[in-house]
């Protein structure tokens, strides 16, 4: 499959590598709105050609679109991409409000296309372990999932200057940029919660730099810490009346533990996994592509759904509005 992408960021590099490295696909064409920076990237990563006008990137003979523009972005791009007749990857998050979803699912219904959501912490052989392994930990009774990470971009931010991810305008923030990750395991595990809430810590223009969302469940909380201001040092644990699961981080995981509350033993369940875990959300989603896996696809849209609107009903409950809304 022949690709195209939009973006130049050190993500679109790593999709790219991911890309070579499977043999799953190969870069064809690179937008930028620099030309100039279009052609440099093309150059570096080995794309045969580039634009700097989105329509004239849609007209060349790939087979998919690789998104990975600011946030606010992605909704506009990715339907350009489905009128043209392409299927989409896009980077997290794929919109920000359940309405956005509406559009790209009926849009993509409509012209026989399939959009995915790059959520590569969900496909990788150490969150199948994790998930397999809920079964031996018993009844849930509490979870806490973290996302804490200090980003390069703040001291930008702090010096005057505000990047992408720091502002509203580009649908940027603590919860839209890193809370999501743990919000979509928690969905995809647990399923779609009965209410959340989100206590954000906001910076001086009104974008969260920090925050804590609770999602409710019939039986249990889960409590996730997300933020770009500030870095953790303590793991995610998923906490069962029979035992416990310790995950290092949350994309990727390289180390599970599960430890048994009656024997006190612990167990390593983790294997080796690809340093460069794109490489299995691209194998996911070459594969439903190549088999017109009408099932995942289903599965994968309606979990989108679900971060979407539960993302967009955490903000909204704070006063935390993007373009549009």
């Amino acid at each position: 499959m022949k690709f195209a992408t939009i973006g130049t960021s050190w993500i679109t590099t790593s999709f790219i590598a991911a890309a070579k490295k499977t043999n799953a696909a190969n870069p064809y064409a690179v937008y930028s709105r620099s030309e100039e920076k279009a052609k440099r990237f093309a150059e570096e990563n080995g794309a045969e050609t580039w634009f700097n006008d989105i329509d004239r990137l849609l007209e060349t003979p790939v087979d998919f679109v690789y998104i990975a523009s600011p946030n606010s972005m992605h909704v506009e791009q990715i339907l350009k991409a489905i009128e043209k007749g392409k299927h989409v990857f896009c980077e997290k998050p794929l919109v920000y409000t359940e309405k956005q979803w509406q559009r790209v699912k009926d849009a993509a219904q409509k012209h026989h296309v399939f959009v995915f959501e790059g959520f590569r912490h969900l496909y990788s052989p150490n969150y199948t372990r994790l998930r397999e392994a809920l079964a031996e930990i018993g009844q849930i009774r509490s979870v806490l999932l973290q996302y804490v990470q200090y980003s390069s971009r703040y001291d930008a931010f702090k010096d005057g200057r505000v990047p992408n991810v720091f502002t509203k305008d580009y649908a940027g923030g603590a919860l839209m940029d890193l809370g999501v990750y743990p919000l979509s395991m928690a969905i995809d595990l647990f399923g779609e919660p009965l209410d959340i809430d989100y206590f954000p810590v906001l910076l001086d223009n009104g974008v969260d730099g920090s925050g804590t969302l609770v999602l409710t469940y019939q039986r249990f909380y889960v409590t996730i810490l997300c933020s770009k201001i500030a870095q953790a040092t303590i793991p995610s644990e998923i906490h069962g009346e029979a035992g416990t699961l310790t995950v290092d981080h949350i994309a990727p995981i390289t180390t599970l533990t599960l430890y048994d509350r009656k024997t006190n033993d612990q167990k390593h369940l983790q294997q080796k996994q690809d340093a460069l875990d794109m490489v299995y959300e691209l194998q996911a989603f070459v594969r439903m592509v190549e088999e017109n896996d009408t099932a995942s696809y289903a599965a994968w849209m309606e979990r989108s759904r679900q971060v979407a609107k539960w993302s967009e009903k955490a903000r909204h409950k704070r006063g935390i509005r993007f373009p549009g809304e």
